[in-house]
């Protein structure tokens, strides 16, 4: 094995995929993009989000100094602003990304902030591989015969956004729970 996944013991894919254990840890991903992203990008710190296939970027743009006549034509130009910053910023983030991919074994993607208008460029969409039972594929079923969704892969996807919509306290606690489980794990014994 080579470079960071040899000195840190983490593996490759494996039978059955990746598996959580097997992907770098990230919780310095916040400060390595606040560290690594040039000054004047972005009005303050980007938000990071990682989870074990991906890492978004999103920053907030410069607000627009210019006055419109309504709002349409301020989100019009918020759009242009944001389609600037990401062809202008093109080959450096596709560097910074490297490396970032790199460091933490995970495809990295971006998006920016203006106003109103947020976009997320290229992201990544990772297949989620489950088995339901009847009642529960009766349920997407119903979704995708209502019109709701135009396949059973997109009610799923379509009713998570439902569950992280309404659930959003709880899963933040549950990721703070988590959080201090892996921090009381790392300070254990080394039984290596």
């Amino acid at each position: 094995m080579h470079g960071r996944f040899a000195r840190t013991g983490w593996g490759g894919r494996g039978r059955g995929g990746w598996q959580q254990s097997d992907v770098p840890p990230a919780d310095d991903a916040s400060a390595w993009f606040a560290g690594r992203l040039p000054d004047g990008w972005f009005t303050g710190t980007p938000e990071v989000t990682v989870d074990r296939e991906e890492i978004i970027v999103v920053g907030e743009l410069p607000a627009l100094s210019e006055e419109f006549p309504d709002d349409a034509a301020r989100t019009a130009a918020e759009a242009g602003r944001i389609s600037r910053f990401r062809e202008q910023t093109r080959d450096e983030r596709i560097e910074i990304a490297r490396q970032a991919e790199h460091r933490y074994g995970r495809k990295v993607a971006w998006g920016a902030k203006l106003g109103g208008s947020t976009e997320l460029f290229t992201t990544l969409a990772a297949p989620v591989m489950t088995r339901l039972r009847q009642p529960e594929r009766l349920v997407l079923d119903t979704l995708v015969d209502a019109g709701v969704a135009r396949s059973r892969s997109e009610a799923l996807g379509w009713a998570v956004r439902l569950v992280g919509e309404h659930a959003e306290q709880w899963l933040a606690e549950l990721r703070q729970a988590m959080a201090k489980v892996n921090d009381i794990r790392n300070q254990g014994p080394d039984l290596d």
